[in-house]
């Protein structure tokens, strides 16, 4: 009688384990054809126990702004967070974080900028690894960067259509995150280089898949996004779906979030390319579907990404990163 009660306990165990992992891969993989929802892994936060900083408040805060979404992630404005108390618990945890800019072409002119600022703004105290995929290997500026910071170029082949540079963005994301050493708690940023860093760009930023809030649309109602609107593209919003328009100039998250990303959008991406379909802001188009199902744990708002034409509004306290002013018919090939 005892063996036989421990053999049905037994199996009430395995059966447990089995329901356990079959959620886990029902989540993690494919619900629909194209369709991902992944699982977050972000790790527990433990902050050092001498630390001391001003009491935080349910009662007080922004409230010019939403500082949460729907499905309870994190919208991240100025005054929204300490960065005293985010940096003390992260330097514990030694993370590396990547980023990743292409300049091809003429977009090469931006370089410098963009570097100079980053050193200055993006992650300072932290370790960071910053890729530059560039068809100018050679043009590539060269200073000297803090300790525990490194820069590495890789060459990239040059193309006739801006559209194909955006779109092979997806394809080297991808290939890139395959190479790197995987660690459980490292993150990679995916950023436009016309753009430069005007403010600090740290810790607060940190997330399983984080995306940003486009400037140009925030204030408007989902129908006026510029989703990719025809069905037979794999990118295909139909109207009433969406919850904001996100940047293709600005995303990130950890390493396993952005690579399921980046795989995925490539795929669907090439998909439509087979039947001459190009979605109608290439792979930004294809980011916005993919996060309408697999929603980002944290949004950063129009700081994080603004446009330097914009003047700044109201509840924009501060500008931490820009699109700098250009004129697309110089520095694009086909514009």
């Amino acid at each position: 009688m005892k063996h036989l009660i421990n053999t049905k306990a037994l199996a009430v165990v395995v059966l447990s384990a089995l329901g356990v992992l079959f959620c886990y891969l029902f989540l993690t993989y494919r619900l629909a054809d194209d369709d991902v929802i992944s699982v977050s892994h972000e790790f527990h936060l433990v902050a050092p126990d001498h630390l001391q900083y001003q009491q935080p408040s349910i009662l007080r805060g922004r409230t010019d702004v939403v500082t949460v979404t729907p499905w309870l992630a994190p919208v991240v404005w100025e005054g929204t967070f300490n960065p005293v108390l985010l940096d003390s618990i992260y330097k514990e945890k030694n993370i590396t974080v990547s980023a990743t800019v292409f300049a091809v072409g003429k977009y090469i002119m931006f370089l410098k900028d963009f570097l100079e600022t980053a050193e200055q703004h993006f992650f300072v105290g932290f370790k960071v690894h910053i890729y530059v995929f560039t068809d100018r290997p050679n043009e590539v500026p060269q200073f000297k960067m803090a300790a525990g910071r490194q820069l590495t170029v890789r060459s990239v082949p040059s193309s006739k259509r801006w559209q194909e540079i955006s779109a092979r963005r997806m394809e080297l994301i991808q290939t890139l995150i395959e190479q790197l050493p995987h660690r459980s708690d490292d993150y990679v940023f995916c950023l436009d280089v016309d753009s430069k860093f005007h403010g600090r760009w740290g810790t607060e930023s940190l997330g399983g898949l984080v995306a940003v809030i486009h400037p140009g649309y925030y204030k408007d109602g989902r129908r006026s996004f510029p989703y990719e609107r025809r069905p037979a593209s794999r990118a295909y919003m139909a109207p009433g779906w969406g919850d904001f328009y996100y940047c293709g100039g600005a995303f990130g998250g950890l390493l396993q979030e952005v690579h399921q990303l980046a795989k995925t959008c490539r795929s669907n991406f090439e998909a439509d390319a087979q039947e001459r379909i190009e979605a109608a802001w290439q792979e930004e188009s294809h980011l916005n579907r993919y996060m309408w199902i697999n929603k980002p744990s944290k949004v950063l708002s129009p700081e994080y990404l603004w446009q330097d034409f914009k003047p700044k509004n109201p509840e924009v306290h501060i500008i931490r990163f820009s699109g700098v002013m250009k004129n697309y018919a110089e520095i694009r090939p086909n514009a």
